[in-house]
């Protein structure tokens, strides 16, 4: 992190004031690394009836076969009662499962304990959701497109309307850092920023001094556009870009890293180059890669609807994998970059205290009204809103 600091920094908490807990699933089922799969579970799970239903769907305090929930905003989905519930299984959607893993979701309310409603509201092309990685003081803040199930940070959206609007800053941040930095600030810059500068403690060291914001504005928006993976895909200079050199088996059983070679080892299956910073790189205590391998070959409990996977290695995951190095390097590639970013003329917590800007009002802490159509309640009816 950050090396240069200073002691009075404002808390992200105060600058992004609106935050929303991150769903809560109850069940693992609906959620994989592979959309088909979910569609299989799916249909298995509306062709059982009775108690093997019930066993399938793993019934909760917040959710059973007769709980009565409405849409998710923004989603096609049954409001029957799970009890009786049957046809197509709702298009998955993609969503952040963990740092760094991508996966799917069948986006039905009934399947989910805390789907969180207000984050799906403000979800659109125009979000970015920034995600406090709590148990990863390395990386303490982690900002995707998606919509985040990492627990158990609270998530932070950039804007609390659709399209962009009325960004989640504490009012007249903006104007403050406008003044003292000598030129318009923009949301998104104050995000990038936050980025490459956010302290484990989630202190944000900020700066007056315009050379310095655009150091970390530009460091930020590198890091932000590395964990978004939205647009234009991150690659590595050519030959250090990571390839297959052997093919990959079938159903890889285990993971493993030669340093001196600089290969990725899944069984016979080689990918090489992998730097040793990708290979290296944790969240939590424990490497990304790693973690992503398990989840996709770990033995799942026999009977259950998450037996349901892919029979042998899907072609899509080898290129996430090799996208999902080429990002964890790049990023590696940075950290020198953050901490030798420096804060002069700082603006600090007690200023913006005596500025007006902190703290940011109540309304401001909570989530805007957005609603502009209406939404379908438990069982075909209207929600009321």
């Amino acid at each position: 992190m950050p090396g240069v600091t200073y002691d009075d920094a404002p808390l992200l908490a105060d600058l992004m004031p609106w935050s929303v807990a991150p769903p809560r699933l109850g069940r693992e089922w609906p959620t994989a690394p592979d959309a088909p799969s979910l569609t299989a579970r799916w249909d298995a799970f509306v062709k059982a009836d009775g108690a093997e239903r019930e066993a399938l769907f793993e019934p909760s305090r917040a959710r059973t076969l007769r709980t009565a929930v409405g849409q998710l905003p923004g989603q096609s989905t049954g409001t029957e009662r799970l009890l009786r519930a049957g046809g197509p299984c709702p298009a998955p959607v993609r969503v952040l499962r963990a740092p760094f893993d991508e996966q799917w979701l069948i986006p039905d309310h009934r399947l989910i304990d805390a789907a969180r409603p207000e984050l799906w509201r403000v979800a659109d092309e125009h979000q970015v959701f920034a995600v406090e990685n709590a148990e990863d003081p390395a990386l303490p803040l982690l900002a995707t497109s998606l919509l985040p199930l990492l627990r158990p940070g609270p998530v932070r959206p950039l804007y609390r309307r659709p399209g962009g609007t009325e960004p989640n800053l504490a009012p007249g941040l903006t104007e403050h850092l406008a003044a003292r930095l000598g030129h318009p600030v923009r949301p998104p810059d104050v995000l990038a920023w936050t980025l490459a500068t956010v302290r484990p403690d989630r202190a944000v060291p900020l700066t007056g001094d315009p050379g310095a914001w655009a150091e970390g504005v530009a460091l930020g928006r590198r890091l932000l556009w590395l964990m978004r993976r939205d647009g234009e895909r991150p690659k590595l200079p050519g030959g250090r870009r990571p390839y297959v050199r052997a093919p990959l088996p079938a159903r890889p059983v285990t993971l493993a890293y030669d340093r001196e070679e600089e290969t990725l080892l899944l069984d016979e299956g080689r990918i090489s180059p992998v730097p040793p910073e990708a290979w290296d790189f944790e969240s939590g205590g424990t490497r990304v890669l790693e973690q992503w391998f398990t989840v996709r070959t770990a033995a799942p409990e026999p009977g259950t609807l998450t037996a349901i996977r892919p029979a042998s290695w899907p072609q899509p995951w080898t290129s996430e994998l090799l996208e999902l190095i080429t990002v964890l390097a790049l990023i590696a590639e940075l950290r020198p970059e953050q901490e030798r970013l420096a804060f002069p003329s700082p603006v600090t917590a007690t200023e913006l205290k005596e500025a007006g800007v902190l703290p940011a009002p109540d309304r401001a802490r909570r989530p805007a009204s957005v609603l502009d159509h209406q939404e379908e309640g438990p069982d075909g009816q209207f929600a009321l809103l």
